[in-house]
């Protein structure tokens, strides 16, 4: 008899999105990973401003699109550019690394909305964009009602995707600094938003857990450790304790 689990999303996908946060992989781990695990993975980001520094990156870039996942950078990176006002040569480095998506972020770096929103519309016009919403900073706390606008205005303006800011250790963003989620913020921002254009991040097995139960197997889940993946397509398919009773 066949185990009866939840209807998961298959690739090419475009809800049910797993996100590796990929900082430190050799390209012989990564080689490993995605032979045996290619099938639930759809997105690699090379996190923070890794990519910069990342010894044979084009190698690694040349084995994402092998496997057919998508690759691109951190949004640290393009707020580095940024700051030194050197956009286009950082539009230069992604194009000369064949990468075709960008993410458009304000977590260590404050870009107003509105310069953020003009950056989108312009590069949304040739690149897939990722826009991130939420500050690094766990101490600042941004209103549900200022994330719910941001999130709705960078998707008008052409985002593809819209992150929400979780860090690498889930606290800050939509977590507090002890690592709760902020439940409410959550669900304000997922009866407005509705969860398919999201990519939330969840760098723990207790938030991807939560995220999960709340969507569903199907949530847009980011900031994923690549050596996890089985881990959270175990949580997807109620093969964990956390999601065991996911329908």
């Amino acid at each position: 008899m066949t185990l009866k689990l939840p209807k998961r999303t298959i690739r090419p996908r475009t809800s049910g999105l797993t996100s590796l946060h990929d900082v430190c992989l050799t390209v012989s781990e990564l080689d490993s990973i995605l032979a045996d695990y290619a099938d639930f993975i759809d997105i690699a980001k090379f996190g923070i401003g890794v990519a910069a520094i990342t010894p044979r990156l084009k190698n690694k870039i040349e084995l994402y699109n092998a496997y057919d996942v998508v690759s691109y950078f951190g949004g640290t990176l393009f707020e580095k550019y940024y700051s030194q006002g050197q956009l286009s040569a950082y539009e230069k480095f992604i194009s000369d690394h064949g990468i075709r998506w960008i993410e458009v972020s304000s977590g260590t770096v404050d870009i107003p909305v509105e310069e953020r929103i003009a950056i989108v519309t312009d590069l949304s016009a040739t690149l897939n964009v990722v826009a991130e919403v939420g500050s690094k900073d766990a101490h600042e706390i941004m209103a549900p009602s200022k994330w719910i606008d941001e999130i709705g205005r960078l998707l008008d303006a052409g985002a593809k995707y819209v992150i929400t800011e979780g860090r690498q250790s889930g606290t800050a963003g939509v977590y507090r600094a002890n690592g709760e989620v902020r439940t409410g913020l959550v669900a304000d921002i997922l009866a407005t938003i509705g969860p398919d254009k999201l990519i939330f991040e969840a760098p723990t097995p207790a938030a991807q857990a939560f995220f999960i139960n709340l969507v569903g197997a199907n949530v847009n889940l980011g900031n994923i450790n690549p050596r996890e993946v089985a881990l959270l397509e175990a949580l997807r398919q109620g093969l964990r304790s956390e999601t065991f009773a996911l329908e």
